[in-house]
């Protein structure tokens, strides 16, 4: 039976139902919470160094590929096509679109270096994004502009239009992802993904979306002081995670935001419309 959210989402292998959990959590990717806000990292530190290096890896082999396919095509001779030509070509054609992913893989990896936490406030219902992306391919535009690393995605979502899927990721050990579709309020109508889960055995892959969901309703099974930093230690969790990392101001107030009421006065303090 396909998902119910469109378009769907590649790899696709199931939705997820939300709802309280009563699911611990064993899962160190939740970095702080309290009564207000949770934080989670995407992406561990070892599995950023080691992706960022396995990508840069393989973006120059592509691109040696490439030009040794663009050699072998110039040397050979051109007045008959050999089965070696037509081996070229595919391995031309394949190289290209795997640089299409490796490239975008590799800014994703070298440059969130803090995991790019993703903040989920129960208490109006809102979740913030800050991440850095390439997915921003142009045409027609000089490299100087859609080779900028820098490109950020900072975004405020409403829980109630996020809805979570299970992908595989088509690795060896048969590892899947969590991705929150963000669905046009009301409908399944898919206009974003967030990656929530990037890669967890099968077994464990409701070890976060649970929790999260069971913070969302302050079920009692979400114990806050589960996190890296302790619940007291919020002031330590905004200067080694949130400082510096280009979180606008009047969303790192809106975290403990405790009602829509004030979230709408912090965002005409600050002049952001609605």
């Amino acid at each position: 039976m396909p998902s119910k959210y469109r378009p769907q989402i590649f790899g696709w292998f199931g939705d997820l139902d939300k709802g309280p959990y009563s699911i611990p959590l064993h899962d160190d990717r939740l970095i702080y919470a309290n009564d207000n806000y949770c934080a989670f990292i995407r992406q561990e530190h070892n599995d950023q160094i080691f992706y960022t290096c396995l990508y840069f890896i393989a973006i120059i082999l592509l691109n040696v590929t490439i030009i040794g396919c663009v050699w072998l095509a110039v040397l050979h001779d051109n007045s008959k096509i050999e089965f070696v030509d037509l081996v070229v070509i595919a391995c031309f054609i394949t190289s290209l679109f795997a640089l299409n992913y490796a490239i975008p893989e590799f800014y994703q990896n070298a440059f969130s270096r803090l995991g790019s936490p993703i903040i989920f406030n129960r208490k109006t219902g809102k979740v913030y994004v800050n991440e850095s992306y390439f997915f921003n391919f142009k045409v027609l535009r000089h490299p100087k502009v859609f080779l900028q690393p820098k490109k950020r995605r900072i975004q405020e979502y409403d829980w109630n239009d996020m809805h979570g899927v299970i992908i595989h990721n088509f690795s060896r050990n048969a590892l899947t992802s969590t991705v929150l579709m963000v669905c046009q309020p009301g409908t399944n109508q898919v206009i974003d993904h967030v990656m929530l889960d990037p890669a967890r055995p099968a077994t464990g892959r409701m070890f976060v979306w649970g929790w999260i969901n069971s913070f969302m309703v302050n079920y009692k099974s979400a114990d806050i002081d589960d996190g890296e930093y302790k619940t007291d230690e919020e002031a330590k969790f905004k200067t080694d995670m949130i400082e510096g990392e280009g979180w606008p101001e009047w969303m790192v107030e809106a975290f403990n935001a405790t009602s829509l009421e004030e979230l709408s006065t912090i965002k005409q303090k600050y002049n952001i419309k609605p």
